[in-house]
């Protein structure tokens, strides 16, 4: 392993550590947006995926491929997120204004 990566990948645990340590004060932050993301995006589980996904590296098809969503149910999501001012730059490779943990969509029914 080269010392870049060795680097990189440092820079990468900190980071993740840094948000972990910051989610409390995200959250505080971006609650009308995540209270809008959770509103549109319902309670499909297939939908949860695929915006846990939307990050900007990848496009729609890929998305839908991973997370088994219908390409019309995937293309209005997206829309209407985009509507909300929930998406950065275009909606071919969609990503989220804010950033949510991976646990966003569990609700404390299916913590206990």
């Amino acid at each position: 392993m080269s010392e870049e990566s060795q680097l990189l990948e440092t820079v990468q645990k900190i980071h993740a550590l840094l948000e972990l340590l910051a989610e409390d004060k995200i959250a505080q932050r971006d609650a009308k947006q995540r209270a809008a993301l959770r509103e549109i995006v319902g309670g499909s589980a297939k939908m949860h995926k695929s915006v846990l996904m939307m990050d900007g590296t990848r496009t729609q098809k890929e998305i839908r491929a991973i997370s088994l969503a219908q390409q019309s149910h995937l293309s209005a999501l997206v829309g209407k997120l985009y509507k909300a001012k929930l998406l950065a730059g275009d909606t071919k490779s969609p990503k989220l204004v804010i950033s949510i943990p991976s646990n966003f969509f569990v609700t404390d029914d299916e913590t206990e």
